[in-house]
Order: structure tokens, then C-alpha cells, then sequence
């Protein structure tokens, strides 16, 4: 892209298809984080979900390390860790130790949803059940703690009346900025108050996205961490040499995210083959919620794809953009690639 063009960046959420094994799904996302590699992105993050059968992003810190040892430049890091399904401690020794291998490389964004249903919240959390309005209430101290703990100087624990020195690591020399994630008015004010950098979960909603990042630009508070509001968005991406060709492409994800808001009996599937996709007819509902949902992403040839990726820059005013490539695969497929998605991101680069 030129040069007045935005960072680009790429979210994964390391998807299964109906041909995959996750061994499959996890070998075609490495080929992906190179391939974003070498094409000059600003950074590639990695979602967390569970128990799902499309998704196989269960565990960002181990995929984190598998992406940064397969690259060589390109920032990697979560998009995020839900913490709610996770002590505080143990983030700020995963990711301290993430910097020490991969030092300047590494990212830590945090999200406050659990990022799983309920039987599974129950299984995270020891049979404490859902997220309690205690995780809710302490999430910015966590938070706080996370940042304290991965610090040189460490964190003090008080027991008692007496402060223990706590440290995710014996001796940094290096701290990865944490970022604040969400998709709502609450999580752009914390990140303002606490002088985060945030990113604003745009592929997920699509709705609010102005509201809550002028939200976040007005109350930011800066620290000496940060001085000024840093921000950038994220976007559902499908580009193809055609837009016939996108269209075709989107299909399989669109199928996956319409059955996973208006559920089809108790049928969960991996994701869909382009030709499978086409073979299977949805009820009404469905095809008007991937209709609305397609509107807010990027499905296009690379002109008009390049040319909404500027658009949305200047319209929230950002200089990076993060896309989710979800582009299916044909039939016949090697299992471990994703060639349709590398093609998204080679063709939105204006890659030759």
C-alpha cells in the first residue's frame, strides 16, 4: 500500500474447517503469520475462545509462541487474553516470558468478556461458575496487577500485614505494552482513565465504534507510559481477484457466525468448505443477519478492498488496521494451508 495507506495488521482466530484437524487449522495459521510476515504488517494477534468446533485459538500464550518462533519482524501478540478465565499472576509470568524470548516482538491485549459458554466458564474457573461480579468489579485492578508484576521492579503482595515482593519474571529487561480490548462505552473509558492504548473490537458489533472511540480520545488520561490516545480498529476481510470470487470465499464464515447467533437445533460444526456452504440453504433469518453483518465488512477485489480500508481509517481516525482474514477454502484444499486467506492479505497489501 502507499504510503499515506494505514499499518495493517491481521487478528486470527486460527479457524477449523470441515477438512482439518487442528493440527491441520494450526499449520495453515503458521503459513499465515509468515506470510503477513513477509509481507510487511505491523502485527499478528491471536484470539481466545473455547469449545468451539470452528475455532482452535483456545490458548494465546502457546500460539504466541509458536507464531514468533516461525517469524522474523512482525509483532505478535493476543487479541486477547479474557481474564476472567485467568489469574493475573500467571498472564504476567506467560507474557514476561513471552519478551524475554521475543524481545520488542511481543503484544498483550486484554479483553473482559470470558470468551466461552458457560459449562466451559464453569471447567476455567474450578466450578466457580460464570463471571462473578467480583471478576467484573476487580478487572482494573487486575489489570493493574498484570503491568506491576511484569515491571523490572515487580509488584509488593501484602499477607497479612506483611508485603512480599512478587515478580512475573526474575530480570526483565524488556516489558510488552498491554492493550485494553472491547466493544463497548465501558472498556474505551477504562482505557482512557488508565492511559491504555485500546482497540475496539469493530468485526465483532460493527455498531458503536465511532461513540466509543471518541469516547476514549476525550477522557484519556496520559501516563509516562503513554501520552497520547492509541487506538486502531478491527474488520472482517475477504478479498479475492474478483468480487464474484469474495463472495464466494465469505460464505463459509458467514454460515459459522449466522448458526452461532440463531442456533440450528443443537448442530455445531466446524467450518464449512466453499462448496458445502453453497449446498446448504438457511432458514430466512439467517440469510438477513449475514446480509446486515456483510455490510460492515471488507468482500471485494483489491481496489475497492484497499479503498475501504482507507475509508475506514480516516473515518475513526486511525493509521493501523487490524483484519480478520476469513476467507473458506474449495474443496480439495491442502489441509494445512489457507490459501484464500493469504490471498487477502497479499491482495490488500498490493502485493505482487
Amino acid at each position: 500500500m502507499s504510503a499515506s495507506s494505514p499499518a495493517l495488521s491481521v487478528l486470527d482466530l486460527v479457524p477449523v474447517r470441515s477438512d482439518q484437524s487442528t493440527s491441520d487449522a494450526i499449520a495453515a495459521s503458521v503459513s499465515l503469520a509468515r506470510a503477513a510476515d513477509n509481507l510487511g504488517y505491523t502485527r499478528y494477534w491471536v484470539a481466545e475462545h473455547h469449545n468451539m468446533p470452528s475455532v482452535a485459538a483456545t490458548n494465546p500464550p502457546v500460539l504466541i509462541g509458536l507464531l514468533a518462533s516461525a517469524t522474523q519482524q512482525i509483532r505478535v501478540g493476543s487479541g486477547g487474553v479474557m481474564l476472567p478465565n485467568h489469574a493475573p499472576l500467571v498472564v504476567a509470568e506467560q507474557f514476561a516470558l513471552l519478551e524475554a524470548a521475543f524481545p520488542g516482538r511481543i503484544d498483550l491485549g486484554i479483553g473482559r468478556a470470558p470468551g466461552s459458554d458457560p459449562a466451559t466458564s464453569y471447567a476455567l474457573r474450578h466450578g466457580a461458575g460464570g463471571v462473578s461480579d467480583d471478576l467484573v468489579t476487580r478487572f482494573p485492578e487486575y489489570v493493574d496487577n498484570i503491568s506491576a508484576m511484569m515491571d523490572p521492579e515487580g509488584a509488593g503482595l501484602t499477607i497479612q500485614g506483611r508485603t512480599y515482593p512478587l515478580r512475573a519474571t526474575p530480570d526483565a529487561r524488556s516489558v510488552p505494552p498491554v492493550w485494553l480490548l472491547g466493544s463497548s462505552d465501558n472498556s474505551a473509558r477504562l482505557a482512557a482513565e488508565k492511559g491504555m492504548p485500546y482497540v475496539f473490537a469493530h468485526h465483532f458489533p460493527g455498531q458503536g465504534t465511532a461513540k466509543a472511540v471518541a469516547l476514549y480520545r476525550e477522557h484519556f488520561r496520559p501516563t509516562p507510559q503513554l501520552d497520547e490516545p492509541r487506538t486502531f480498529i478491527t474488520v472482517n476481510a475477504v478479498v479475492a481477484e474478483t468480487q464474484e470470487e469474495a463472495d464466494r470465499l465469505a460464505l463459509p464464515y458467514q454460515h459459522m457466525l449466522a448458526t452461532l447467533s440463531i442456533p440450528i437445533g443443537h448442530e455445531r460444526l466446524s467450518q464449512r468448505l466453499v462448496e458445502e456452504a453453497e449446498n446448504v440453504q438457511l432458514p430466512q433469518p439467517h440469510l438477513d443477519l449475514i446480509e446486515a453483518m456483510s455490510q460492515r465488512w471488507i468482500i471485494g477485489d483489491p481496489k475497492r478492498s484497499r479503498a475501504r480500508v482507507k475509508e475506514l481509517a480516516a473515518t475513526y481516525g486511525v493509521d493501523e488496521v487490524m483484519v480478520l482474514p476469513v476467507a473458506g477454502a474449495y474443496a480439495g484444499t491442502e489441509p494445512g494451508s489457507s490459501p484464500a486467506r493469504e490471498e487477502t492479505l497479499r491482495l490488500l497489501a498490493g502485493a505482487d
